[in-house]
């Protein structure tokens, strides 16, 4: 598939964007609650609050932008249905949301995908074709499915319409801690996640700080912030599954601009913080999900006295690989 939006090249996501997707996704995502823990804020030394998108339709934050992007098509693309490739929680939120729109959902799946995920995916309605695992083998699959069908392409995070309804997710921590925010904290993978964050930071909340966080093991987009060039994904095996994809190049232009930095943490760490949500919190969330509380903590210096919001993006866990996880 061709390669777009070089960087540098403009922003095209605007504030009226973000605020259509408010609207047109409201009454269909859930209004996730954000918590708080007194031993995480006397451990980190800092206010923290969490936005639990593993309590999201889906199970995380993924359904925000697919919706928005799906809720936007015109009747005569809806008619003939969307594609995506995606091995989890994007896969997932696809096919609830074409199934809302009474539309069809192809799903280009890795023929590695974890089962769970797979039955998902079918239980939402979603039409599956496998691909192999490698990036090229998932866009030339979705191409021959894509020019089978006529369906819309819904890319997983590389599209202004999925920032723009993952900006939604912000929005609404910023209006519940009434914009007193000095950091928000939120994992980043392809990256759409952080760029719509980034985005409703600067039009809603200009004095917070968007802070992208990330394994050791899948770090293309610290080095691509500090190279200022994309960097390739090479196969990362972080137990962080969600964010082992590589970043998109209109989510690395606007995390270059709008994004004050990207911090790195170890699996150990992950794993410890994983620990902390689920036994102090009582939150069942995934790897990827627990990656900014290790960011938090790692650099608890960086945030002492602050009050720093931390997106807990999802809670899409395979249970049978949970003893790896307190390993």
């Amino acid at each position: 598939m061709k390669k777009e939006n070089q960087i540098g090249a403009e922003i095209t996501v605007r504030k009226a964007d973000l605020l259509n997707a408010r609207a047109r996704v409201r009454d269909f995502v859930r209004h996730t609650p954000v918590l708080s823990s007194s031993y995480l804020n006397s451990l980190a030394g800092a206010e923290i609050w969490f936005k639990c998108e593993n309590f999201q339709k889906g199970g995380a934050f993924k359904i925000r932008g697919a919706s928005n992007a799906i809720f936007s098509l015109d009747p005569s693309e809806l008619k003939k249905g969307v594609v995506t490739h995606s091995s989890g929680n994007h896969a997932q939120a696809v096919a609830i949301a074409a199934k809302e729109k009474g539309t069809e959902a192809h799903i280009v799946m890795p023929d590695n995908s974890a089962e769970v995920k797979i039955q998902a995916v079918k239980g939402y309605g979603g039409k599956i074709t496998y691909s192999k695992a490698d990036l090229c083998s998932r866009e030339d699959t979705l191409d021959l499915v894509k020019n089978r069908t006529g369906t819309t392409f819904i890319h997983p995070y590389d599209d202004d319409r999925i920032i723009a309804g993952q900006s939604t997710c912000a929005q609404e921590i910023f209006e519940e801690i009434n914009n007193a925010l000095d950091y928000l904290l939120a994992p980043v993978g392809g990256g759409g996640l952080l760029s719509g964050t980034a985005l409703s930071a600067l039009h809603f909340s200009p004095q917070t700080k968007v802070i992208g966080c990330e394994p050791e093991l899948a770090s293309d987009a610290h080095e691509a912030f500090r190279t200022k060039a994309w960097v390739p994904a090479n196969e990362p095996i972080t137990i962080a599954d969600g964010l082992r994809t590589a970043l998109g190049r209109r989510n690395l232009n606007i995390i270059l601009e709008h994004v004050k930095d990207i911090l790195l943490v170890s699996e150990q760490e992950i794993k410890n913080s994983i620990k902390l949500i689920w036994e102090r919190m009582k939150l069942v969330v995934e790897p990827s999900a627990a990656v900014p509380l290790a960011a938090l903590i790692r650099n608890k210096e960086m945030f002492q006295g602050k009050r720093v919001g931390v997106i807990l993006s999802g809670g899409n866990i395979d249970l049978k690989k949970m003893g790896d996880l307190f390993s």
